[in-house]
């Protein structure tokens, strides 16, 4: 299968890549010169050095499946509703249109977790059928997303499915968030400091959430109505269980130093999803 990538360089578009080179896919990916460095090899890839609007339909034409996982704002403390909004919603939607124009039928969007928002305080585990109730630039760029998905979808009879994945770590998370940060703190001997770690969360490592979004990629869907999934392994922890796993896993010295950070503003304490099949 022919399949176009958005984010190829980001944090699971690497792990995807790997996984589908893997299996005999080949893939056309979006890169930007100042993520040249991540670019990986392979004689069946190819890359497009553009920004999302500036996509052709010719580059996008013969591709049997599109694969987006490009989005701004996943640092959530550098959000901007402006940068948000223009790559997650207009600029995604420019080229939907254009991959539709170029006669893609199919496509494997990533959403987020983040969409729920507020609503995951009335669940044990959050279902997809949950109403959307987002508490930032981020999460409600996302949401807007998917609501566009779900339409074009149904306008355009597409095959979509709409992934949300939950709290993914592993190799290539950007260094300032918490896997990283502990694994740094652990190998250096130094203490760690974080909250209290009560937050209760559905930790999937991000191989494992790359193999994911291929399965999706291999899957029938329904045409004309979009199918959305979580994406997490079904087992919930606190952020205090993770921790100390890791760190006894990396052979941390130092402390893990609870309650010396605290929770963030409008924080959910218990954020976990409904699993109906994608890890199995």
């Amino acid at each position: 299968m022919k399949i176009f990538v958005t984010g190829g360089t980001g944090f699971i578009g690497m792990h995807f890549i790997e996984a589908a080179l893997t299996v005999g896919h080949q893939i056309t990916a979006l890169y930007r010169s100042s993520s040249k460095k991540y670019l990986l090899k392979n004689k069946k890839l190819d890359w497009i050095d553009s920004e999302m609007d500036k996509v052709t339909t010719a580059q996008l034409s013969g591709h049997d499946a599109f694969v987006h996982l490009a989005a701004a704002g996943v640092n959530i403390e550098l959000a901007t509703w402006e940068a948000c909004f223009d790559v997650n919603v207009v600029k995604s939607i420019q080229i939907w249109d254009e991959a539709v124009r170029a006669g893609i039928s199919k496509f494997i969007i990533a959403g987020s977790c983040f969409e729920y928002g507020k609503s995951a305080l009335s669940y044990k585990n959050v279902p997809t059928s949950s109403s959307l109730k987002p508490t930032g630039a981020y999460h409600a760029s996302k949401a807007a997303a998917s609501m566009a998905a779900i339409a074009l979808c149904a306008e355009k009879n597409l095959q979509v499915a709409i992934l949300r994945p939950f709290h993914v770590f592993g190799e290539g998370e950007s260094d300032q968030r918490f896997w990283p940060s502990l694994r740094r703190a652990a190998l250096s001997g130094d203490d760690f400091k974080m909250t209290k770690g009560e937050q209760v969360r559905d930790f999937i490592n991000v191989e494992d959430a790359a193999k994911i979004f291929l399965r999706f990629v291999d899957m029938k869907l329904i045409n004309g109505d979009a199918h959305i999934e979580n994406v997490g392994t079904g087992i919930s922890m606190t952020l205090k269980d993770f921790a100390e796993y890791w760190w006894n896993k990396f052979g941390g010295t130092g402390k893990i130093i609870l309650g010396a950070v605290p929770y963030r503003d409008n924080e959910i304490m218990h954020y976990v999803p409904e699993i109906i099949s994608n890890t199995r």
